[in-house]
């Protein structure tokens, strides 16, 4: 086109400046410093916002390249996934204030659990999900998921986490109250731990705020961006998260930005 016309011509055609077209040019043919950082910058931001299943937001991005010893303004992060369209996870409306210190909670593993139940929706109907989160390090310990809401659910749950952890007596467990948390066998199965139970007031889900933060980030990472067409497709999918992801890969802005497998081994 430009042997047909003048850079003028087009460039009143395309309502731009034959200065701001020279000065693009060169810019192409000649980049900057600040623009091949940004361009190598930028593929380091990919590598970890893909590895980490697309669900990195600029905080998160800006502390796993710290680790790898890159100190760069959450700013020039935000800006750059802005312009490449690298968006993490949706911001919720509100946040709920899961992180106190001005509390008198224990401050070491496996002495306060927290437990609750959620639904996954599948193609097949719904997948109940029982789940246990170790209060101190925010590690989901103990899962199990049924097709329906039967108290084997959370017994399960349960006998993992026991399995896994082996807590010390007294150990605290906080749940709401639901039917399956207040069965007969289930208080049977805590008195056999030498567990004390734990229960939100009725129709407080913030009594249980820290249970609720960790369904919404399920939810928002894996659960609203999956279409399960099987209940044993939600069943692996949601282990894979739990397991190789949450639990040990995953920074957790309560926990200065380590998993909750690595918070732990370095409280260790």
């Amino acid at each position: 086109m430009k042997s047909d016309y003048s850079v003028r011509t087009l460039c009143e055609a395309l309502e731009v400046s034959p200065s701001g077209y020279y000065a693009w040019r060169h810019t192409k043919l000649n980049p900057s410093p600040r623009a091949m950082q940004n361009a190598q910058l930028l593929i380091a931001i990919e590598k970890i916002f893909h590895e980490n299943r697309r669900t990195y937001g600029s905080p998160r991005i800006q502390h796993a390249l710290a680790k790898q010893g890159r100190t760069h303004g959450r700013n020039r992060i935000a800006r750059l996934m802005r312009q490449n369209r690298l968006c993490g996870r949706a911001k919720r409306k509100y946040r709920v204030q899961t992180t106190d210190s001005d509390h008198e909670l224990p401050i070491a593993p496996n002495q306060v659990w927290v437990a609750d139940i959620t639904y996954i929706r599948t193609e097949e109907g719904w997948l109940f999900l029982a789940a246990i989160m170790d209060l101190f390090s925010r590690r989901v310990v103990g899962w199990a998921m049924k097709p329906s809401l039967e108290h084997s659910l959370v017994l399960d749950s349960w006998n993992m986490a026991l399995t896994h952890r082996r807590p010390p007596a007294h150990l605290l467990f906080h749940s709401d109250r639901g039917s399956q948390y207040a069965s007969a066998a289930f208080r049977s199965a805590l008195c056999g731990a030498k567990a004390k139970a734990s229960m939100s007031r009725k129709g407080n889900c913030y009594d249980n705020a820290q249970m609720e933060s960790f369904w919404s980030t399920l939810k928002l990472e894996l659960v609203f961006r999956s279409i399960f067409e099987t209940r044993d497709q939600a069943h692996i999918a949601i282990f894979d998260y739990i397991e190789a992801f949450y639990n040990r890969k995953r920074l957790h802005s309560s926990l200065n930005y380590s998993s909750p497998v690595d918070f732990e081994s370095k409280s260790n």
